[in-house]
């Protein structure tokens, strides 16, 4: 027999946690395309995946202030704040690891 259980609570989802959530999977999405596709062309890079990264790039800072931003708010469930910023962080820490790579000619 199932116990029926009601949440009693003002919590809510944050609207900029939700976007924080979504930037950042779009942008951890479109670095893996990105890097799928070069790979798929024997590492030739293609300037338009430049661009998609550099873009990747900023809508993760854009998501990891959005989601800072919600953490910070009251009474709220921190699902999507949460996994927008791990989302956000592990694209920022990727995209500044490839950084790295192309600096050092590795």
């Amino acid at each position: 027999m199932r116990k029926k259980g009601y949440m009693f609570t003002n919590k809510s989802h944050s609207d900029r946690g939700k976007a924080s959530a979504a930037l950042g999977i779009i942008s951890f999405v479109s670095v893996c395309l990105a890097i799928y596709i070069s790979y798929s062309e024997e590492g030739a890079m293609n300037p338009k995946l430049g661009a998609a990264v550099v873009f990747a790039l900023l809508f993760s800072l854009i998501g990891e202030v959005l989601g800072i931003m919600s953490r910070v708010e009251k009474d709220r469930f921190y699902f999507f704040p949460n996994i927008g910023l791990i989302f956000n962080t592990f694209v920022i820490a990727f995209v500044g690891f490839i950084l790295y790579l192309g600096v050092n000619g590795i």
